[in-house]
C-alpha cells in the first residue's frame, strides 16, 4: 500500500529570507493561490510577529485558501503564538509551527538557557497552541547538531503536550545523506510515543545536500517534506520541492521510492518556479534541475540524434510533466547533421542532401563564431544556398517616440516595404503600456494590413542585454513571435534600447516573411 508523503511548502517564509526576495502581501497572496493549484498540502506563509507585513500577509492568505492547511510560524513565547493564531484565525485548516533550539551550541549561546529549561518551555508553548487548534507541528531548531537523548526526550514530552508533527530540522545544512536518515531511523526508534505524530524534516543545502538528505528522511520514516519553489531560502537556501516531487515521481521502480507518492499536479512546477522567481527577482540558474533553462535544452550532437531518435535516450523526465511545452535542441557548435535537419523541417525547409551537406559545411562555420544560432540564422543559410537572398521585405524608416511621466506612451513609426515589383513607404501611430508595445502595436497595424492578415502575431519572449560595459554600451534585442503555431524571431542591435527592439521586432516580421513565401503560404506582392 502506497504511502503519502505530505509536501509543506515554506517559499513565503522561508524563501523569503533570501537576501533581496522581500515580497508584499498581495505577491505572497498570488504565490499561495499557485501553491494551492499546484497541490501542496501545507502552505507556511509566514511569521507573523516578524513584521506587521508579516501579519498581514499571513492573515490575507489564511482568508483566501481553502485547500491547503495554511501554517504560521512562532517562537515557543506566548506572544509569538497569539499574534500567529491571531493571522491565522480565519483559516478553514491552520497550523500553528513552533519552535525551540535543542542543540548545545544555540542552547548555551543563543538561548542562554539550561536544557531544563528548554524542556519545559517546548512543553508550554505546545500546550498553549493546543488551546488554539489541535494541528500543531513542533521543530527541534539544529535538530542535526543536537544531543541524540535529549532531543528524543523533548519530542516524547511535546508528544504528550499535544503536537501531532514534529520537525527534525538540518538548519545549518551539516549532515550527509546516510547521517540524516540514521537520526530519522533513532528517533523512530527511541521516541517511545512516536507513532502519534508525523516526523517531518527541513534540510538547508549548505553542502549541496538538502534534496538527498530529504530522500534519506523519507526512505528512514519522514512523512512530511519541508520545501520551497526553486530552492530558495536563507543563505544556499532550501531542499526543492520540484526535486523532491519529481524524484518520488521518477523512482517508483525503485524499491526504496516505489511506496510513496505526492499529491502535487507537477505540470504545475514550471509555471510556479517562473511565478516565484519573477516575484522574488531571484534568477533560476539555467543548470538547476527540473525548471532550469538548460533541464531540457541540448546541444551536443551525440545527444541530439539520441533524443530524435528517441527521447528516453537523454531524457529521464517528460518535459510536458512539469508544464514545460517541449524539449529543446540548441543549435550551435556542438550541433550534428540531424539536428541540423529537423530544424529546417520545422522552419518549412525540405531540402536534399547535397543542400543539407552544403548548408550544414555553413553552419558549423558560423557556430563557431558565434554562442548559439537561431533561427534567422539558419534561413538565412538556407536562402542564400538556395539561391533566394534577397533584400528585405521591411526596413525601419523612421519612428519617434513621446513617452514619460503622466504622459500616455506613443510611438510614430513608418517602415519602407518592399516587393519584386515597387517599394511602398507606409506610417501609422499607436499608443501602448509602453514606448516598445506603442511600437509594436505601430508595426503590427501596418504590416497586417499591407499582407492581409487577420490577427496580429502574438509576443512570446522579450530579452534585452547589454553586449559590451560603458554608458556607451549597445544593447541587443531578441524577440520571438508566434503566428498561426510558429515561431518567428529577430535580433536588434543599438545603443538605443527602443530603436534596438524596434529592429528586431521587423527582424522578426522580415524572417516571418520570407518563412511564409518560402512555403507558399503568402504571396508577396505589392
Amino acid at each position: 500500500m502506497k504511502e503519502k508523503i505530505f509536501i509543506f511548502d515554506t517559499t513565503l517564509r522561508d524563501g523569503e529570507q533570501s537576501p533581496g526576495a522581500s515580497l508584499t502581501p498581495q505577491q505572497k497572496l498570488e504565490i499561495a493561490l499557485q501553491l494551492e493549484r499546484l497541490g501542496v498540502d501545507i502552505i507556511e506563509a509566514g511569521f507573523p510577529i516578524a513584521s506587521s507585513g508579516d501579519f498581514e500577509a499571513v492573515s490575507l492568505v489564511a482568508k483566501n485558501i481553502k485547500k491547503c492547511q495554511v501554517a504560521a510560524l512562532a517562537r515557543a513565547k506566548k506572544e509569538d503564538i497569539d499574534t500567529a493564531y491571531s493571522a491565522l484565525k480565519f483559516a478553514k485548516n491552520p497550523r500553528i509551527h513552533t519552535f525551540i533550539a535543542t542543540s548545545d551550541i544555540h542552547i548555551k549561546y543563543k538561548l542562554r538557557m539550561t536544557k531544563e529549561e528548554v524542556l519545559e518551555t517546548a512543553v508550554d508553548a505546545v500546550k498553549y497552541a493546543r488551546k488554539f487548534t489541535d494541528n500543531v507541528e513542533f521543530s527541534c531548531e539544529d535538530a542535526a547538531r543536537s544531543n541524540l537523548d535529549f532531543m528524543c526526550k523533548v519530542i516524547e514530552e511535546v508528544i504528550k503536550a499535544g503536537a501531532k508533527v514534529i520537525n527534525i530540522p538540518d538548519t545549518v545544512g551539516y549532515s550527509i545523506p546516510e547521517e540524516f536518515g540514521n537520526l530519522i531511523k533513532q528517533i523512530k526508534n527511541r521516541v517511545p510515543n512516536i507513532d502519534k505524530a508525523i516526523i517531518s524534516v527541513h534540510c538547508h543545502n549548505d553542502l549541496g545536500l538538502a534534496v538527498a538528505n530529504s530522500i534519506s528522511a523519507i526512505i528512514n520514516g519522514a512523512r512530511q517534506v519541508e520545501c520551497t519553489i526553486n530552492g530558495i531560502g536563507e543563505r544556499a537556501g532550501n531542499a526543492s520541492l520540484e526535486e523532491i516531487v519529481m524524484i518520488i515521481k521518477t523512482k517508483q521502480r525503485y524499491p526504496m521510492l516505489q511506496k510513496f507518492y505526492t499529491d502535487v499536479n507537477t505540470k504545475e512546477i514550471y509555471h510556479t518556479s517562473r511565478l516565484v522567481s519573477n516575484l522574488t527577482g531571484i534568477v533560476v540558474q539555467p543548470n538547476k534541475a527540473i525548471v532550469g533553462r538548460n533541464a531540457f535544452r541540448h546541444e551536443s550532437g551525440i545527444h541530439q540524434d539520441g533524443v530524435i531518435k528517441k527521447r528516453q535516450t537523454y531524457e529521464i523526465i517528460k518535459p510536458q510533466d512539469v508544464g514545460v511545452p517541449s524539449s529543446e535542441l540548441v543549435l550551435g557548435k556542438h550541433s550534428g547533421r540531424h539536428a541540423l535537419e529537423k530544424r529546417l523541417v520545422e522552419l518549412g525547409y525540405k531540402v536534399s542532401k547535397k543542400i543539407l551537406d552544403r548548408i550544414f559545411v555553413k553552419f558549423k562555420s558560423l557556430a563557431d563564431k558565434k554562442k548559439y544560432v537561431f533561427d534567422e540564422d539558419i534561413i538565412a543559410l538556407v536562402n542564400e544556398e538556395l539561391g533566394k537572398g534577397r533584400q528585405q521585405f521591411v526596413e525601419l524608416n523612421y519612428f519617434h517616440i513621446n513617452s514619460g511621466s503622466g504622459v500616455l506612451p506613443t510611438a510614430t513609426v513608418e517602415l519602407k516595404i518592399r516587393s519584386k515589383l515597387k517599394i511602398m513607404t507606409f506610417r501609422e501611430a499607436e499608443f501602448g503600456d509602453g514606448p516598445v508595445d506603442a511600437a509594436y502595436k505601430a508595426i503590427d497595424k501596418i504590416l497586417c494590413n499591407v499582407f492581409n492578415l487577420k490577427t496580429v502575431p502574438k509576443l512570446v519572449d522579450y530579452q534585452l542585454k547589454a553586449i559590451s560595459s560603458g554608458k556607451d554600451a549597445q544593447g541587443e534585442v531578441i524577440v520571438r513571435f508566434e503566428y498561426d503555431h510558429e515561431i518567428s524571431t529577430g535580433r536588434g542591435i543599438s545603443t538605443d534600447i527602443i530603436e534596438a527592439s524596434i529592429k528586431a521586432y521587423i527582424s522578426c516580421w522580415n524572417n516571418f516573411l520570407i518563412k511564409q513565401e518560402v512555403t507558399n503560404k503568402i504571396k508577396i506582392s505589392l
